[in-house]
């Protein structure tokens, strides 16, 4: 045992807070990446949404199942101070490697500004995530049992405010990451091409990886090293497998009962090592309901989103986009963490209640139910106010009149009559089968039958301009606009071709009396410039629209005002969200208290209950939870189909609360246990068998019940 002598601060070891930084710098550079990378995927490389959503929870599993690997290579052959800063060496690589892999000069040797090999940036990023999983989930086990092995026996409460400031390490890096890599990704760099900067973005977590790395080596004069314990897992494995073998063989009545399954490995190893897996196997036994946890926890970056895109971003003065509404986690832990610590808990322990940590994590469990329950409410607010799109067989049309005179449109079961430059209110929903015809006609003139293929399924404009011409434009929008965008397309009423510029965006060579595609745009007011061989020079081109609020869609028509310079008049699609983000943070709240009960208290009663030399294995089953939370999610997602939103957030409610009952049960079994009590305990019986005068009546303290 390398003992170094432990200078202390506030009661703490120095140490430890070399490791809350490296700590720090590590979920920057981890958060600040992910944040960014699955627009890195759809934008770089072009890749659908299913795929990169695919990629991305397959890395995000990976991470959280590596942990394995990390805690066998410090149980078995570095120790965890040196298989930390090994796997941060792969991990800075990592980040160092996508870093490069998003330099699109790498190969694009013409200079046009889009990489002329795509397939060497794919390679290059997908080795990089590999060795970035490697690092981030390899070091994950061991940072944290590491910390705890800074501290002294008798040092618990302190010890339990570690994995507080951890956590809060945790969540302050993570915060700080996605407010600020979005920021570095929307500047503009290249050396032949401008391009939002994936460099610069993954360039800076690269860079805190570096830094982490630094600092958790400057303290290494100061950290408590344990010696590695051989290899645990594989023992406990070949244990385990002894016992289920021997118990097998001896399956008749002649052989007595054991007490504890395990006891049929006494044959071959030692008590001691039966006794410590005997705790390890009923803390991974309360393992089981944990993933449904992370399940519901993990939806925050994936389903909430894309809620929070159905929704309006004012909140006061401030406006927020979809993606952003994560930080309130981030925000509210770094509240919460010392609010319970300094404030709830000593309340509750005041009150005489004894709160034991299985107490907190069911309460944890509990409140994340309630999260989701608060989540499918806003959603049935929401789904008031969404419009109707058209299902399996119906099809919807609007008219629009972009002529100068009075049209009359006649369809099944209705009459409009439609003044210039006027729409119907809103889309009429028909059965495809049973649309018969469609006529147009205006006062003095014939009339003239629409005939057109119209597509199952999907919105259709019917513009319309002189009795007997009209055209049908097939809506290429069938839902709300992503990411709270706002969706604008254009209707050219000049003779020739018009090319319209906005805010960026081009719409090319729009013909006469036709639709263009829409494109997407963030709230706020845009400005848009129109060309035209039909535009007297004297015109001004330039005009603004209104300010854009969240997640609407509108039809510009451009027209001659006057019979000289253009004029646009705008139309609306798809009415704004009216629905407040606001509206998320009860849900965010429940999910954080749930949170900071659960994941922290969770963390702490691993590494309490587990014996010295399985420190880090119970730590990577802890993981082990998350990474079968995040494969539930895909699971469900894909099984249950859903029409409506709010059912899949009940039912993962209704499933949570489901567990969350069986693991109260689960925990009124469970003994607390003090693990170097029973340790002791075995340390001395060795001592009295090797004075050779050993008591065979000395029964083991097993079940002297220590308080958390």
């Amino acid at each position: 045992l390398g003992m170094s002598k432990s200078q202390g601060c506030f009661g703490y070891p120095l140490s430890i807070f070399f490791i809350v930084a490296n700590e720090f710098c590590e979920r920057f550079s981890y958060y600040g990446m992910r944040g960014i990378l699955i627009l890195y995927f759809t934008n770089f490389f072009s890749w659908d949404d299913n795929m990169s959503t695919a990629i991305y929870h397959t890395f995000v599993a990976l991470c959280y199942l590596t942990p394995i690997l990390g805690a066998l290579i410090a149980d078995s052959w570095l120790g965890k101070f040196k298989t930390i800063v090994s796997l941060s060496i792969v991990y800075t690589i990592g980040q160092a490697v996508i870093s490069v892999s998003s330099i699109n000069d790498l190969t694009d040797h013409n200079h046009d500004g889009t990489p002329d090999s795509l397939p060497v940036h794919v390679a290059l990023s997908m080795i990089g995530l590999a060795l970035i999983a490697l690092g981030t989930g390899g070091i994950k086990p061991c940072v944290s049992a590491f910390g705890g092995d800074q501290f002294e026996e008798g040092q618990e409460k302190r010890r339990n405010r570690f994995f507080s400031m951890f956590y809060l390490a945790i969540n302050a890096g993570s915060l700080l990451s996605t407010i600020i890599t979005p920021m570095l990704r929307v500047q503009q760099c290249g050396i032949h091409s401008k391009q939002a900067c994936y460099p610069l973005a993954f360039g800076v977590p690269a860079a805190l990886m570096a830094v982490s790395l630094i600092v958790f080596i400057l303290g290494s004069g100061m950290y408590k090293k344990f010696q590695p314990q051989g290899n645990i897992m594989g023992k406990v494995a070949r244990c385990i497998h002894f016992a289920i073998k021997n118990r097998f063989r001896h399956r008749s009545k002649a052989f007595p009962k054991r007490e504890h399954w395990l006891d049929w490995a006494k044959e071959k190893y030692d008590e001691r090592l039966i006794s410590q897996i005997k705790m390890v196997m009923r803390v991974m036994f309360l393992y089981i309901p944990l993933p449904m946890f992370w399940a519901l926890f993990d939806q925050q970056g994936s389903r909430w989103t894309l809620q929070a895109a159905t929704m309006s971003g004012k909140i006061g003065a401030l406006e927020i986009q979809p993606d952003q509404m994560q930080t309130v986690n981030a925000i509210l832990i770094v509240i919460m963490v010392p609010i319970f610590d300094a404030v709830l808990y000593p309340l509750i322990a005041k009150c005489r209640l004894n709160f034991t940590s299985l107490k907190k994590m069911t309460v944890g469990m509990f409140l994340a139910s309630l999260a989701f329950v608060a989540a499918a409410i806003v959603q049935v607010e929401i789904d008031k106010t969404l419009p109707v799109f058209p299902n399996g067989n119906e099809i919807q049309i609007k008219v629009l009149n972009i002529g100068n005179t009075t049209m009359n449109i006649s369809l099944p079961g209705e009459m409009v009559t439609l003044d210039s430059l006027s729409q119907t209110n809103a889309y009429m929903t028909f059965d495809v089968n049973k649309l018969t015809s469609i006529n147009i006609s205006s006062p003095g003139s014939p009339v003239t039958a629409v005939t057109d293929d119209f597509k199952q399924g999907q919105r259709h404009t019917l513009l319309v301009w002189a009795p007997n011409h009209y055209w049908v434009v097939k809506d290429d929008l069938n839902q709300k606009p992503k990411k709270g965008e706002n969706g604008i397309r254009f209707v050219n009423t000049f003779n020739e071709l018009i090319t319209v510029t906005m805010s960026g965006k081009i719409y090319a060579n729009v013909s006469s009396n036709n639709a263009s595609n829409y494109q997407f745009f963030p709230s706020g007011v845009k400005g848009f410039t129109i060309s035209s061989t039909e535009i007297p020079p004297q015109c001004q081109p330039n005009f603004n629209t209104f300010y854009l609020e969240f997640g609407s869609a509108y039809t510009y028509v451009v027209r001659r005002k006057n019979g000289s310079c253009p004029d646009v008049q705008s139309f609306e699609d798809i009415s704004a969200n009216t629905v407040n983000m606001a509206l998320q943070i009860p849900q965010y709240f429940l999910l954080t208290c749930g949170e900071v009960v659960f994941s922290v208290t969770g963390l702490e009663f691993s590494y309490s209950q587990a014996p010295s030399n399985m420190k880090s294995v119970l730590q990577a089953g802890w993981l082990l939870t998350v990474a079968i939370g995040n494969i539930i999610v895909l699971i469900v997602a894909g099984v249950g189909q859903f029409s409506k939103q709010w059912a899949e957030y009940i039912l993962f409610a209704a499933l949570l609360l489901v567990v969350c009952i069986i693991f109260a049960i689960m925990a009124q079994f469970y003994t607390y246990i003090n693990p170097a009590e029973i340790e002791a305990q075995f340390d001395e019986d060795e001592k009295k068998k090797s004075l050779e005068n050993s008591n065979p009546y000395i029964t083991l303290g097993a079940n002297s019940q220590t308080q958390m």
